[in-house]
């Protein structure tokens, strides 16, 4: 049996701190570039109809739903609906006004 030689090293507080890497660093892949927002832009375009319309995650509705909430807009289907339903309404009250108006100008002339 053949012994290995082990060599122990030791660093007082001072160099400790400038000897080791405490943050990890080693444990980051190299070459690793951040991505810019522009970079983010760009690649959210390339994948935009690769993204699911619906899910939980990883879907357009989770990333709507998500900016949504930072922005503090409220997404309400009902709400939307009700306001269409609204909309509806006085165009067809203004279509019903222009009627009667047209027909009061014939019965003047």
């Amino acid at each position: 049996m053949s012994q290995i030689p082990i060599e122990k090293q030791v660093f007082d507080k001072d160099t400790f701190g400038k000897v080791i890497d405490t943050q990890f660093n080693q444990l980051l892949t190299k070459g690793t570039t951040e991505v810019t927002v522009d970079d983010f832009f760009v690649l959210y375009d390339q994948l935009f109809y690769q993204i699911p319309e619906e899910g939980d995650t990883d879907s357009h509705r989770f990333i709507l739903e998500r900016e949504a909430e930072y922005l503090g807009v409220i997404i309400n289907q009902d709400d939307i609906q009700a306001l269409l339903d609204e909309i509806t309404s006085l165009r067809q009250q203004v279509l019903d006004t222009q009627t009667i108006l047209s027909d009061l100008s014939k019965t003047i002339k």
